[in-house]
């Protein structure tokens, strides 16, 4: 059942179109993630959706009743609101359904008859039901710790880092279930074990998604339909990431081939607008229309096919880079490294060389030191005991907040501060508007001030820059936050061929896992291990650590049992076991039969009625609960009796 339609939607800004004869359906069950280049209009479609932004031209067809919540990338707070209210705040209509069902419930025990009460307490069983929120407190306490914001219930949230106060935000959403959510980069802010976990629970708890991510892991695991804005346009691809990939290069091979049937009809009605005279009649305009309209067609494709092709290429690029060097420059040699900030230790007898070419990603849970690690090798911040000797090379450095760019230069200015043209990037000498458009900038934006452009844009300024420079050494912290898929691709391929070292710290796994060649993995602690696995592998051998250790600890409790059962191990029932063992049988069966008769009765009104429908439910419940106290006793003399 579709619960969002958007029917024949146009959305322009001045001149510019972002979206062009539209159709989007949104269905029940459906996570649909929604792909394309930084600007092409994926946050717009979502606001569309949600009914905040209106389109220019099309229509927009949503039941009255349907909730739809959006994550907002800068969620707002009352300034008195403490963590744990704001969350139970955006849960008031559950806490106050959930005391409405238990009244109903009462009612109806002593006013069974009454339909009006039944089909209240259905009504609100089935709202309780869709939202899953009938254990809302051990959920919101899983939510808490999940989220690392048990720490921080009781604090005022907007005394919380902006990407806490989203983490609180998402928190909320999720808890609330609506009918539809829409998550704009849900997975900013989160470390991987937060990521997986808000994995766990839309799958389980069956959200229907409408959501855009960079991250290609999150989207792979998640969605079930894949929408990638292109040309003004939407074209929808059925799974994941990886079924996208396929699915586009199935569909690129289709363009190719209908681009060259295209050109063979293109050339025959060229050869027939060129030769025959009738051509200039009128009645033949509408054929000599088509031969334009066959031209423009054709200039299109091979830029849109290109354009595919150079995308999947990125794609299916080794995931390793190079090997087997040997006789590599050392960079970098740390021995017993050790760094702690408000008594909190991050790093404790750390060793580790890092020699040329090495490609290393730094990944664990947020605040374990990860960044840290980069500034300490950077010579920003000292150790409080250890060493770290560095060799003589020069280092680029990618940071979050964008130092290296100056808002009120141009780009123009940003790549060539001397004036011209030119910029040298790792000895190729190129025009800065070609190099520019790499990462996809047009000409336009040449004269533009940095200050102008949006999160993701100066990213791109950023990264772009930090090829330009001549290192040996790339020190990225968070490359891949606001930036596209397109463009994080384009990073990707920049990174594989780059002849230096690269440390950088992530949470994208599916980039990590393409990009790394080595792992620091920060546990928590002070400890930071080092790994040779793909991240991917590393997680997957950690969850099953994690099950291990579990069953690990049931066997060891059922020995303990054991051991115990053994030293007390008997050659004959005792006096009471022996009574109980003779005793039980018939006193089981005889409330077996007891708990019949009630249920009977229960399901017969002239009979519930004359005995009173509460009186006969507290007898049932207390003859249960003897039921399975005699059941779980007989069970024991039982089991002893056969071991003797």
């Amino acid at each position: 059942m579709a619960l969002v339609d958007l029917f024949n939607i146009k959305k322009q800004y001045d001149i510019k179109v972002l979206l062009n004869d539209v159709d989007f359906h949104l269905n029940t069950g459906e996570r649909i993630a929604v792909v394309g280049q930084n600007g092409c209009g994926k946050s717009t479609l979502m606001k569309i959706a949600l009914g905040t932004e209106e389109p220019t031209e099309g229509k927009r067809v949503v039941n009255a009743n349907l909730q739809i919540e959006m994550l907002s990338q800068q969620p707002h707070f009352e300034a008195d609101l403490t963590v744990r209210d704001a969350i139970l705040g955006e849960l008031a209509e559950l806490k106050t359904a959930q005391e409405e069902h238990a009244k109903l419930s009462l009612e109806v025990a002593n006013d069974f008859e009454n339909k009006e009460l039944l089909v209240k307490l259905e009504n609100i069983t089935a709202f309780l039901d869709h939202h899953n929120a009938w254990n809302l407190d051990d959920k919101i306490e899983r939510i808490l710790q999940e989220f690392k914001l048990k720490e921080y219930e009781n604090r005022l949230v907007i005394s919380l880092s902006g990407g806490e106060q989203r983490r609180v935000a998402l928190a909320s959403l999720v808890l609330k279930k609506p009918d539809v959510l829409l998550l704009d980069e849900p997975t900013n802010h989160l470390d991987v074990y937060m990521v997986e976990f808000l994995e766990e629970i839309l799958l389980k708890e069956k959200f229907t998604l409408l959501f855009i991510s960079h991250d290609r892991h999150f989207i792979d695991t998640i969605a079930t339909r894949v929408i990638e804005v292109e040309n003004q346009g939407l074209v929808s691809y059925k799974g994941g990431y990886r079924d996208y990939l396929v699915q586009k290069e199935e569909r690129m091979l289709s363009l190719a081939k209908s681009h060259n049937t295209l050109i063979k009809m293109l050339k025959r009605e060229e050869e027939w607008l060129g030769k025959s005279v009738r051509a200039r009649e009128k009645r033949n305009q509408g054929r000599k229309a088509r031969v334009f309209e066959l031209r423009e067609q054709a200039k299109k494709n091979p830029t849109l096919i290109r354009k595919m092709q150079v995308e999947l290429e990125r794609e299916k690029k080794s995931w390793r880079g190079e090997k087997g060097l040997s006789k590599r420059k050392m960079l970098f040699d740390v021995e017993n490294l050790k760094y702690s900030i408000a008594n909190k230790l991050l790093i404790e007898n750390f060793s580790t060389r890092i020699l040329q070419r090495d490609k290393i990603a730094i990944v664990g849970i947020n605040g374990a030191g990860k960044s840290t690690l980069l500034k300490l090798l950077l010579g920003r911040l000292k150790a409080d005991a250890g060493l770290i000797n560095k060799g003589e090379f020069t280092i680029g450095y990618f940071d979050q907040h964008r130092e290296m760019l100056n808002d009120e230069h141009t780009l123009i200015e940003t790549f060539c501060p001397d004036g011209g043209d030119h910029v040298d990037v790792q000895g190729k000498n190129m025009h800065v508007y070609a190099y520019l458009k790499t990462f996809l900038f047009p000409e336009e934006y040449m004269n533009k001030k940095v200050g102008q452009l949006s999160g993701g844009e100066k990213n791109r300024v950023a990264l772009a820059l930090l090829f330009t420079k001549n290192v040996e050494c790339l020190i990225l912290d968070e490359p891949t936050n606001d930036l596209d898929i397109q463009t994080i691709t384009i990073l990707e391929d920049k990174l594989i061929a780059f002849q230096g070292a690269l440390l950088f710290v992530s949470h994208d796994r599916y980039f990590i896992d393409k990009i790394a060649s080595k792992l620091f993995i920060f546990k928590g602690n002070g400890l930071v291990e080092e790994s040779f696995q793909t991240y991917t592998e590393y997680l997957e051998i950690e969850k099953e650590m994690k099950e291990l250790d579990g069953l690990e600890k049931e066997f060891k409790t059922l020995e303990k049992k054991e051991e115990v059962s053994k030293e007390k191990k008997q050659t004959k029932l005792s006096y009471k076991q022996q009574q109980a063992y003779d005793k039980l049988p018939d006193e089981i069966e005889a409330l077996e039969k007891t708990i019949e008769e009630i249920n009977t009765c229960l399901y017969d009104p002239k009979c519930y009625e004359e005995k009173g429908l509460t009186t006969l439910s507290e007898e049932l419940s207390k003859l249960e609960t003897l039921y399975e106290e005699k059941m779980e006793e007989y069970l024991e003399v039982l089991e002893i009796y056969e071991s003797l």
